[in-house]
């Protein structure tokens, strides 16, 4: 069962220019930044109430976040919901119908563990499930 938003995904060009914009439209100070270096990212994580806005920067030309701003521009790159347990949702999800990018759990940014939904299953917006690890 998705339990709620976790965060809001975005893809930028430059982390610095992108905290300092973010650090004027939210009015608060990125809390957490990170190099996720499985999938070719930094990362800078706003707060906003109950919700994370993840700010995603490519560190190499062939990641996700590269190949996804050469084709769409910088944008809203994903919607992440929190889980209970991440194996049984992506059990849930698979027997549903849904297409599953990463079956295997892997850890993310911000302490998860994340699997992606193929967004060709889910009306063309890329689904990430995170679970925080204990």
């Amino acid at each position: 069962m998705l339990l709620k938003v976790e965060h809001i995904g975005i893809a930028v060009k430059s982390i610095t220019d992108s905290d300092s914009l973010f650090t004027k439209l939210l009015g608060a100070t990125p809390y957490k930044a990170e190099e996720v270096s499985s999938e070719n990212v930094k990362t800078s994580f706003f707060k906003v109430g109950e919700t994370k806005i993840e700010l995603l920067e490519a560190t190499h030309e062939d990641s996700a976040i590269a190949k996804f701003i050469a084709k769409k521009g910088e944008g809203i790159h994903h919607i992440a919901y929190e889980v209970a347990d991440i194996y049984q949702e992506v059990a849930r999800l698979k027997s549903e119908g849904f297409s599953i990018l990463n079956e295997t759990p892997k850890q993310g940014a911000d302490n998860k563990l994340v699997v992606f939904l193929h967004p060709k299953s889910t009306n063309g917006v890329l689904v990430e499930l995170c679970q925080e690890i204990v």
